[in-house]
């Protein structure tokens, strides 16, 4: 059942949202190491942590597990339609945890959330797409100087963050989560592949198989969400502006091509970017009648939905996720999500599994910048090698796979380069 399916009681909200966090707690197995450990050691207590976030279950486990390890968490949402407002009214009724999100959030309660968890003065804060940030670094700078870091979860985030580095704005270390190994590797191809095809079956209900796909960048989030569509039947195209890229997914066994020729046949198109206006109104006017639309993008920005509506006859809702524009030769463009993240507004985000790592990984940045919070400069910095080789023998024991060790003999080998033929 659809959260907004629900009957609107906070009781059967609050029941519902307890169970998902509850099952998201019993498949998180890595995170849950992290947690006993920080509990056990006491490195997080009493530090104060700002969290931006997707409000689902497992989002709420790494809030929970920073909470219970001794931190003082405050939870808002970085997008407006990603909440499960049934774990969000668990996690702030039945926890506790201070918790400022709900699903359609206007754009005036959005950074009043955000605001929200900015009062709490964090000396940590936890970011996915760099919203939180930016109103630290303009209405917010009373605060900054008692921010010890950060970390940024996402690449749209990692972008801003870039920018504001490269033009010396940046005022705190902020550790780059999205680019760990632990993270980029699985949560960006395998969680959002998976996550982006339920999205669009859940909001569509229509076949992959043997239709056309359109994915609008081949980044790992791409190769992720393309990968995925080629196993279930489906015919992939991939539009790129990196040549190098483009290449590698025309290796890979996709087809490559301009977005204006790729849209007159397509009957899905995702866009997987963290760019601005990737489909245009001269894309639209020439796209298939009754193709589908969606963004896997962490903002809205990726499709010019303004320009669609500009160029439209007609706008209407035709299913609870899908935005049907018709255009004046009767061309039918159905949009999911009104262009918001499809695997959390539609879907209900990446696996369990996947996010085990990937919070694993935010939870022990958290750690790192606390123990080192003297020595980071502001800038952005990479996760640790230590911090994603632990992670990655945690997911194999909980997986129940062992690998080899290098012996003596081979580690003296690679150390030296006196041997040859």
């Amino acid at each position: 059942m659809r959260i907004d399916e629900d009957d609107g009681s906070s009781g059967s909200l609050l029941e519902r949202g307890v169970r998902r966090l509850e099952w998201a707690r019993d498949h998180m197995p890595v995170l849950a190491g992290v947690r006993e450990r920080l509990i056990r050691e006491g490195t997080l207590m009493g530090v104060r942590i700002g969290m931006a976030l997707h409000v689902e279950a497992k989002t709420g486990m790494l809030a929970l597990s920073l909470e219970e390890a001794g931190a003082q968490v405050s939870l808002a949402s970085c997008n407006p339609l990603s909440t499960d407002d049934s774990v969000s009214v668990a996690l702030r009724e039945h926890f506790g945890l201070a918790t400022y999100a709900c699903r359609g959030e206007t754009e005036e309660d959005y950074y009043s959330h955000l605001n929200s968890v900015l009062d709490l003065a964090p000396q940590v804060a936890v970011d996915d797409g760099g919203d939180l940030v930016t109103l630290l670094h303009t209405t917010r700078t009373d605060l900054l100087d008692g921010v010890w870091g950060g970390c940024e979860e996402t690449t749209t985030g990692i972008v801003r963050l870039k920018a504001m580095e490269k033009d010396g704005a940046l005022k705190y270390p902020v550790i780059d989560v999205n680019d760990a190994k632990m993270k980029h590797l699985f949560d960006n191809r395998y969680g959002t592949g998976q996550s982006t095809l339920e999205g669009i079956m859940v909001g569509t209900n229509l076949l992959l198989a043997g239709r056309r796909m359109v994915v609008a960048g081949y980044g790992w989030c791409g190769r992720g969400i393309a990968m995925r569509a080629k196993g279930m039947g489906a015919r992939v195209t991939v539009t790129e502006v990196d040549p190098v890229r483009a290449i590698e997914a025309l290796l890979d066994g996709m087809d490559v091509a301009p977005m204006d020729e790729a849209i007159a046949e397509a009957d899905f198109l995702v866009t997987v970017t963290g760019c601005s206006g990737v489909v245009r109104p001269e894309h639209f006017r020439v796209a298939k009648d009754g193709i589908v639309v969606a963004s896997a993008g962490h903002f809205d920005i990726e499709l010019g939905l303004a320009g669609l509506a500009d160029i439209a006859e007609e706008e209407r809702q035709v299913r609870d996720d899908v935005t049907r524009y018709v255009l004046a030769d009767g061309r039918r463009i159905d949009v999911l999500a009104q262009g918001r993240l499809v695997n959390l507004a539609v879907g209900q985000g990446h696996p369990v599994e996947i996010m085990d790592m990937s919070f694993a990984i935010q939870a022990l940045a958290v750690e790192h910048i606390v123990k080192n919070r003297d020595t980071l400069a502001p800038g952005v910095h990479p996760v640790p090698r230590a911090i994603d080789e632990m992670v990655a023998w945690a997911a194999l024991e909980a997986n129940g796979v062992d690998v080899d060790r290098l012996t003596d003999a081979q580690c003296a080998y690679l150390a030296s380069w006196k041997e040859g033929t």
